[in-house]
C-alpha cells in the first residue's frame, strides 16, 4: 500500500516540474524528495533504520543506512486518508484511544504488517517519552535490540560529551548488525552537505520573516522537522536551495504567500496532516498568512567537521523541545517577535503530554508580548475526532478579535 502511494506521488510530482522546469517548484521539490524517501523506505532495497525524532539522520546516511523518524509514517497515513483503519488496529490490540495518534498509527501498521522490518532500530528520549514508548513496542513487534539515545535536557559540557559517546556506541551497534563501519570521509562530506543545507535554511528563514512574508499556511508546512531526515545529502541542499531561491524571487517581484497579507500567524508545534480547509479559510476569508511554524527554525552552530560527535550533540541537547519549557518560550517569543507575529493557533493535539500540557505557559508567555493564542482541541492525525464546524467557529471568533486589536509587533 504505502510503497504504491509513494511511487504514485513521485510520478505525480515529476510531471509537475517537468511542466515548469525554469521555475524553483520549492514545495514540489520538498515533496518528491519525500516520496523518494517513502519509496526507499518500503522498497526492500536499502538498509533501514526506523528512529526517534531527534536521531543523527546525517550521521547514519553517511553509514549508508536510509532512517527515517516513525512519526513520519503516521502523518503519511493520514495523508492517504486511510489511516483510520491502522488507528483501530491499534485500539483493538489494547493501545489507548487517548494516546499519541501519530504513534497509534504507526503501530496499527506494523500489527497489519505494513512496516517494512527494519535492519536496526534507534530510539531517542527526546522529545517526547510517547515516542520512546513506540519504538520499544515496535522493537518487540519486529523481535529487533532496540538502542536508546539518552538526551540529556541540559546544555553542559558534561552533558553534551555524554551524547557524543553514545553516538560511538550507536555507530557500533548499527556495524555489528548491517556489517557498516562510519568511513571518517564520508562522515566529513555528510557533514559538510548539512552545513550547507543549515546556511540556505538560515536564508530562508530569514526571507520569510520580510512583510508581506512570502511564505503561507502550505509552503513550509511540516518544512523544518522533516528537512531533518535531508541533512547530510544533496537533496538537502536542493530544497532549501529551491526555497531560498523562490522566495528572493518572490520578494524582488512583489509577491506575497497570501495576496494583501492581513494578519500575521505563528503555527505552534504539530500540523494537521490530512485535508482540512481550515488553513484555505484563514486566507481566503481573512487574508491571514501562517508566516512561521515552531519547529521551523535553525537553532545550532554549524558543525565542526573535524569534531562531528559534539557537534552533532550540540544540536540535539539545545532544540527549543528538549529540557525545561522555558527554553521553548524563550523560543516561541523570540519568533514572535522576529516574524511580527498578530497571533498564534496552538492545535492542542490529543494525546501530546508535551504539546497539550505546556499550553497554559504558552498561553501566558506570548500574552506578556500581547500576543493572543487559539488553542484547537484536535487530533493532527485521527480525521474521526475532527469537528470542523466547532474549529471553524473558533478560528473566526479569533480572526475577528485579532482584526480588532492588532498586535503591535509590526510597529
Amino acid at each position: 500500500m504505502m510503497l504504491q502511494y509513494f511511487q504514485m506521488l513521485e510520478s505525480r510530482i515529476d510531471a509537475k516540474i517537468r511542466k515548469t522546469p525554469d521555475k524553483p517548484n520549492a514545495r514540489r521539490k520538498f515533496a518528491l524528495e519525500i516520496a523518494k524517501l517513502g519509496i526507499r523506505l518500503y522498497s526492500g532495497e536499502h538498509r533501514v533504520a526506523w528512529c526517534g525524532v531527534v536521531a543523527p539522520f546525517d550521521m547514519l546516511s553517511a553509514m549508508n543506512v536510509t532512517s527515517c523518524f516513525v512519526e513520519f509514517v503516521g502523518a503519511m497515513l493520514a495523508a492517504t486518508g486511510n489511516v483510520g483503519m491502522f488507528l483501530e488496529e491499534s485500539e483493538h490490540a489494547g493501545f489507548g484511544a487517548d494516546t499519541c495518534g501519530y504513534h497509534r498509527a504507526v503501530i496499527g501498521a506494523a500489527l497489519k504488517g505494513l512496516m517494512p522490518v527494519p535492519d536496526v532500530m534507534i530510539a531517542t528520549t527526546c522529545p517526547c517519552t510517547g515516542g520512546l514508548a513506540a519504538m520499544e513496542n515496535l522493537a518487540r513487534m519486529f523481535n529487533k535490540e532496540l538502542f536508546v539515545l539518552d538526551v540529556p535536557s541540559s546544555d553542559t559540557p558534561e552533558s553534551v560529551q555524554y551524547l557524543a559517546n553514545q553516538y560511538k556506541d550507536m555507530i557500533r551497534f548499527i556495524g555489528s548488525r548491517t556489517g557498516e563501519s562510519l568511513d571518517e570521509g564520508k562522515l566529513r562530506k555528510a557533514i559538510e552537505k548539512s552545513n550547507r543545507a543549515r546556511e540556505l535554511m538560515v536564508e530562508v528563514y530569514r526571507l520569510a520573516e520580510n512583510v508581506p512574508s512570502p511564505s503561507n499556511g502550505r509552503s513550509l508546512a511540516n518544512f523544518g522537522i522533516v528537512m531533518a531526515l535531508f541533512l547530510g545529502t544533496d537533496a538537502g541542499i536542493q530544497i532549501a536551495q529551491a526555497y531560498r531561491d523562490e522566495f528572493e524571487e518572490m520578494i524582488r517581484n512583489g509577491q506575497s504567500g497570501v495576496p494583501e497579507e492581513k494578519v500575521r500567524l505563528l503555527w505552534l508545534q504539530n500540523r494537521i496532516q490530512f485535508k482540512n480547509p481550515l488553513i484555505k479559510m484563514l486566507e481566503q476569508e481573512y487574508q491571514a498568512s501562517i508566516v512561521i511554524d515552531e519547529l521551523n527554525d535553525i537553532t545550532w552552530e554549524a558543525i565542526d567537521t573535524a569534531d562531528p560527535f559534539t557537534g552533532i550533540a550540540k544540536r540535539t541537547i539545545t532544540m527549543p523541545l528538549n529540557g525545561e519549557i522555558n527554553r521553548r518560550l524563550n523560543h516561541v517569543r523570540h519568533l514572535s517577535k522576529a516574524y511580527k507575529i498578530d497571533g498564534a493557533i496552538n492545535p492542542c493535539h490529543w494525546g501530546c503530554r508535551q504539546g497539550t500540557g505546556a499550553r497554559g505557559l504558552i498561553q501566558a508567555g506570548l500574552k506578556e508580548l500581547g500576543i493572543p493564542v487559539v488553542n484547537l482541541e484536535v487530533d493532527c492525525v485521527d480525521t474521526r475526532n475532527f469537528a470542523e464546524g466547532q474549529l471553524r467557529t473558533r478560528l473566526e471568533a479569533f480572526m475577528e478579535m485579532l482584526q480588532t486589536n492588532p498586535s503591535g509587533l509590526r510597529d
